[in-house]
């Protein structure tokens, strides 16, 4: 039973009077923060009256954000703490708030500057040298300058912001709150209501009954409104197709990815590389099918069942132990850091009632990286603590060189800080162990992570892109042509014949990351890329090592891909992938012999 937060041990919490002494210190500042804005209009139509002006109100900008984010964050971890505790609730719209007035008063900048030519723009740079620190942030926003269209337009498509995610938000309201689930009956045969929640536990059940009758109950609901989740996937594709069109790009893929300077090839290259190494997702899904007994009758609903009976429990202090250890591979400056996390409090670790549910890594420029748990003692939640420490060490280290304008980075770079630490604790979990049971359970662990980040991710980023270029095409996204495709793929992916699995060409209904413009393809290259480099830094020595640390350091001080190539990782070749299929398949192997020794039964 989940405690009250009052009833958690200090040691479990994290200190957030690092950030904000108290909570009247955090009003004073969201008062000050407040009236700095009210000044801000006196700057609009100013940016370009000459270089000081420039560079005085870009360190504005910057300090005023800097200031928002502080306050934004301590708001935000408080209510997260505790989401039943009216102030915090009402602290976290204020900062949302906040943010907001902060949008809008600087909506200025962006066109403004744009309106600076490279020649004056170079100009300025001579007369006021201070602006060179600046150089990449500008540069970036050039960019964008063939696709930003008129101050007009812009203010035509700004005020219909709210329209252009309506769909999203029609899908997310519909999805959480106004569908309830069937009732279906667990191991003990007691009813139990179906939750978005419960759905995965339920399909990790050891009893096959359980899980098939979780699995038909929640699909029954996604084919009963098959029509309106088409509708509402549809008109988001449109909005992405028509926005990327609006602003003279040849596809909404290539907006999405220009926005963090990615080249389309990444995505191209993923996606052929994925589909070359299926044979080996085949040949995990047949040793599962072996594994449970099934006899060429493996269903999509038996996928999630852990193969593994060993009960793998780490308690807190042993799991800070074993983190410590594994992560000292990254040298004495990473491992100084993660202990001051330890004992500096960064981390929440323990469930209370009405904590926010699963883990983050969280914290800004100015504050900590702070990390929220909710600890189980299962080997899941060891993995998932040198994950967010991955990303907690990631802004570390990028706060400390970098200044406040590069102090952050993309999706893109971020899961494969916190991904390299997963895959570094299984090669130490593997090395430390000759017990077989405990071997399988890793390996078991691992194969199922890259199943569900790679393939499984892969699987989306292709579905999307599918239904995008349909739309372009002019071809209507009904429940039909989705159903249609999405079983095609699965099919294609899982080797499941799709005939035998009807339910699963409804679940690109349930996905909300295809309502996210192209984002589930860095899962998959997060995941792979940090296979690679786990393999590097465990085999490579100092040189990988102190490659690796230049990544971390770097922020968002150049493009992604020239920053991960700093670690060694040529993201635009296919090298980085096949290294990951290879650590993959010689995973696979291994477990494929402990089962030849029978260590499952």
């Amino acid at each position: 039973m989940a405690k009250k937060r009052d009833e958690i041990a200090e040691n479990l919490t994290w200190d957030l009077s690092t950030v904000f002494e108290n909570d009247a210190a955090w009003e004073l500042e969201l008062k000050s923060v407040s009236e700095k804005l009210e000044t801000v209009n006196r700057y609009e139509g100013h940016l370009l009256e000459s270089a000081q002006s420039l560079l005085e109100i870009t360190e504005v900008e910057l300090e005023i954000s800097r200031a928002v984010e502080k306050v934004y964050v301590y708001a935000s971890m408080k209510h997260d703490q505790d989401t039943q505790v009216s102030r915090y609730q009402e602290y976290e719209a204020r900062a949302t708030n906040l943010y907001a007035k902060f949008g809008e008063m600087f909506a200025f900048y962006e066109p403004e500057f744009l309106a600076l030519t490279p020649e004056r723009y170079e100009s300025f740079r001579r007369e006021v040298p201070k602006l060179e620190q600046y150089s990449h942030m500008f540069e970036r926003l050039f960019a964008k300058k063939e696709h930003i269209l008129s101050p007009k337009e812009e203010k035509l498509l700004a005020s219909a912001s709210e329209i252009f995610g309506a769909a999203a938000e029609t899908f997310e309201i519909f999805d959480n709150a106004d569908i309830e689930l069937p009732m279906i009956k667990d191991e003990k045969g007691q009813e139990v209501q179906l939750t978005h929640g419960n759905y995965i536990s339920l399909m990790e059940s050891k009893d096959r009954h359980v899980r098939k009758a979780a699995y038909q109950a929640l699909y029954s609901n996604y084919e009963q409104y098959q029509h309106t989740y088409a509708k509402t996937l549809q008109t988001n594709v449109k909005v992405h197709n028509f926005k990327a069109k609006t602003r003279g790009y040849d596809s909404a893929r290539q907006a999405a990815l220009s926005s963090n300077f990615i080249p389309e090839e990444v995505y191209d290259r993923l996606l052929e590389s994925v589909n070359k190494y299926l044979p080996l997702l085949h040949r995990y899904i047949k040793l599962r099918e072996q594994i449970l007994g099934l006899d060429d009758d493996l269903k999509m609903y038996d996928v999630y069942t852990p193969l593994s009976d060993l009960d793998y429990k780490f308690n807190y202090p042993e799991a800070v132990e074993k983190a410590e250890e594994v992560l000292q591979v990254f040298g004495p400056e990473y491992a100084a850091h993660v202990k001051k996390a330890f004992d500096e409090r960064w981390i929440d670790v323990a469930e209370n009632i009405g904590k926010r549910s699963g883990a983050y890594s969280g914290g800004c420029y100015d504050t900590n990286a702070f990390m929220l748990l909710n600890w189980q003692e299962t080997l899941d939640d060891l993995f998932t603590l040198v994950h967010e420490m991955g990303h907690s060490m990631h802004s570390t280290f990028t706060r400390e060189n970098q200044p406040y304008v590069y102090g952050d980075y993309p999706i893109f770079l971020a899961e494969i800080a916190s991904t390299t630490n997963e895959n570094i604790l299984t090669e130490s979990l593997l090395a430390e162990t000759t017990d077989e049971k405990e071997r399988f359970a890793i390996l078991n662990h691992w194969l199922d992570g890259f199943r569900g980040t790679v393939f499984r991710q892969s699987q989306f980023a292709e579905f999307e892109h599918e239904i995008h270029k349909a739309d372009q095409e002019g071809k209507v996204l009904t429940s039909e042509f989705m159903n249609q495709l999405y079983a095609g793929l699965n099919e294609k992916y899982y080797g499941l014949p799709a005939l035998e699995n009807p339910e699963i060409q409804y679940e690109w209904a349930r996905i909300p990351h295809f309502y996210y413009n192209y984002y589930v393809f860095q899962y998959a290259t997060g995941f792979a890329a940090a296979t690679y480099l786990a393999e590097a830094i465990v085999n490579g020595g100092s040189e990988a090592r102190e490659k690796y640390l230049t990544y971390l350091k770097a922020g968002s001080s150049d493009y992604p891909l020239a920053v991960i190539a700093q670690a060694g990782v040529d993201m635009e070749e296919i090298t980085y992938l096949e290294s990951a299929f290879a650590v993959f398949e010689k995973r696979l192997i291994e477990l494929e012999n402990l089962v030849e020794k029978g260590v499952h039964l």
